[in-house]
C-alpha cells in the first residue's frame, strides 16, 4: 500500500503515553479471548478485569508521530475520502469522521472498559475505533497475517461498524438484543460482521482507483491478497479448531474463513453498497 509522505486524518486520539492505558487483573491476556472477540463485536456493556487505582496516561490528539501511528492515520483518512464520496453519492447524507483511538493494554470507551486482549473494535456509543497497535503483531506472528495492507483491512472493517452505525444498522441490532436467543443473537452476529467486511472490500474498491503524487494506485500488487489471508486467519472455524480443536456453528459471531474472504472480494469487486445487504441475503 502507497502511504508514505501522504497525510492522513488527523482525527487521531492517542492515548498510549504515561506508561500506557489501564492494568489489567489476571487471565486479560488470554489467548482464547482474543479469538472470540477479535475485530469488532459489540461491546456494549462489557467490562474487562481493571486494576483499581491505575489511570490511562494523557490524550494526545492529531497526526501521531510515530510510524505505525502515521500508517493508522492515513489508512483512516483513506477511508474517510471513500466514506464520503459514497455517502454524498449514494446515501444523500454527509458522512461523519469517526476518531480513532490508540491505547495500550486496556482503555475506556463509552461502551465500557476494554482490555487489549478483545483486538481492536468499535463503539457505537462514541463513534469511536479502538485499537491497540499491539495487535498487529499477533496478527502477523499468530495469524500469519502479514503486511501493511491486512493491517489496513483492520481499520476498514471498524470503521465498516460505524457506517453501520450511522445507517441504523447497529441500532436494530440493538433492538433484538434481550428478546432473542444467544444462538440467535450469534447468526445476526455473523450477518453484522460479514457486512463490516464487504464494506471494508467497498472501500479497497475505491481506494484501488484513487492515485499518489505519482499517478500510481494507492493499492500495490498483493496488497488484496493479504486482506483476504487476514480474513481467512479469523474466520470463526478456523481459531475454534485452533483454541479448541473442533467447531462450534451456534457459538460462531463473526463468519467462517470463507465466508469472510467471500464478503470482503465481493465488495471489491462491486464497489456497490447496495449488495451488501447481508441480514436478507437468503445464504451467506
Amino acid at each position: 500500500m502507497r502511504w508514505l509522505g501522504r497525510s492522513g486524518s488527523g482525527n487521531i486520539e492517542d492515548r498510549r503515553s504515561g506508561g500506557g492505558g489501564l492494568a489489567l487483573g489476571g487471565g486479560a491476556g488470554i489467548v482464547v479471548v482474543i479469538l472470540g472477540l477479535i475485530f469488532g463485536k459489540d461491546f456494549s456493556g462489557m467490562v474487562s478485569q481493571v486494576m483499581p487505582g491505575q489511570e490511562q496516561g494523557q490524550a494526545t490528539s492529531g497526526t501521531p508521530s510515530d510510524e505505525q501511528g502515521k500508517f493508522v492515520d492515513v489508512v483512516l483518512g483513506d477511508t474517510d475520502a471513500v466514506w464520503d464520496k459514497i455517502f454524498q453519492e449514494e446515501v444523500g447524507q454527509q458522512y461523519e469522521h469517526p476518531t480513532l483511538v490508540l491505547f495500550r493494554d486496556g482503555v475506556q470507551s463509552a461502551c465500557g472498559n476494554a482490555s487489549s486482549a478483545v483486538g481492536p473494535f468499535y463503539c457505537p456509543a462514541d463513534h469511536k475505533v479502538y485499537i491497540d497497535l499491539s495487535f498487529y503483531d499477533e496478527l502477523k506472528q499468530r495469524f500469519g497475517a502479514p503486511g501493511d495492507f491486512a493491517q489496513a483491512y483492520v481499520i476498514a472493517h471498524e470503521v465498516g461498524h460505524h457506517v453501520q452505525n450511522l445507517l441504523g444498522t447497529s441500532q436494530k441490532m440493538d433492538e433484538a438484543r434481550g428478546r432473542l436467543s444467544e444462538s440467535e443473537m450469534n447468526k445476526l452476529s455473523v450477518r453484522l460482521e460479514l457486512q463490516a467486511d464487504f464494506y471494508a472490500g467497498v472501500w479497497a474498491h475505491y481506494e484501488k482507483q484513487r492515485t499518489d503524487a505519482n499517478n500510481q494506485s494507492l493499492i500495490e500488487e498483493g496488497d488484496i491478497e493479504e486482506a483476504l489471508t487476514a480474513a481467512n486467519a479469523i474466520g470463526d472455524d478456523r481459531l475454534q479448531r485452533q483454541s479448541q480443536g473442533q467447531v462450534v456453528p451456534d457459538a460462531f459471531t463473526h463468519g467462517t474463513s470463507e465466508q469472510r474472504m467471500r464478503w470482503f472480494k465481493k465488495g471489491f469487486e462491486t464497489g456497490d453498497i447496495r449488495q451488501g445487504d447481508t441480514f436478507n441475503a437468503a445464504s451467506l
